[in-house]
């Protein structure tokens, strides 16, 4: 987490897989990294924090706390940006079970992500996997209420590998698209802040 000023917006990102350190959650790292570097706070709900959180039921939904830092951490946010895998079409089962636990943010006064741009990023072995994928995380969010960014981004890791030996992005075009993305997350996490 980015500790700056306690009035900065939040920016909380969800995302990855079951492996640690995958391909999604770095690039969702990479665009928190970008959100910190515009002054924001952040907050990363990663692979292995979701895969602990039980298939979503609603009669034992209040029972995990993983799941419980999950809706805090979104019930706070000024902002938030997604990254899955794309599997079969569609994003991964444990991105999916997490988005569908927010049903616990139902009754709060911005329920779901009411109010907030999300960011959307896939990374997938195959370009159709990718743009499928990325489009059922589109209507995912307008279910959610939230406002996904103009820009949604996908990887084709298998085709253009995404990182160098030291972490970074090896396409420089790779980093824009990233801080592209979370630039718009931001500038609207800040303009609804001012219309407060």
């Amino acid at each position: 987490m980015n500790s700056n000023t306690a009035d900065a917006p939040l920016i909380v990102g969800i995302g990855g897989t079951t492996r640690p350190n995958s391909t999604s959650e770095r690039t969702l790292a990479k665009a928190l990294e970008a959100a910190a570097a515009k002054g924001c706070r952040t907050r990363l709900f990663g692979g292995p924090l979701l895969s602990q959180i039980p298939i979503y039921d609603p009669a034992t939904a209040d029972s995990s706390p993983e799941l419980q830092s999950l809706l805090d951490g979104v019930r706070e946010a000024d902002g938030v940006i997604i990254a899955s895998p794309g599997y079969h079409g569609s994003v991964s089962g444990v991105v999916k079970n997490a988005l569908d636990a927010l049903e616990g943010l139902r009754a709060d006064t911005r329920p779901y992500f009411d109010g907030r741009a999300v960011g959307c990023i896939i990374t997938a072995d195959g370009w159709q996997a990718g743009g499928t994928a990325l489009s059922a995380l589109r209507t995912i969010i307008h279910a959610l209420r939230g406002w996904p960014t103009p820009l949604g981004v996908s990887f084709n890791p298998s085709a253009n590998p995404l990182f160098d030996e030291n972490g970074a992005f090896r396409e420089e075009r790779d980093a824009r698209m990233i801080e592209m993305l979370a630039d718009q997350v931001v500038d609207f996490a800040r303009m609804k802040a001012a219309s407060r």
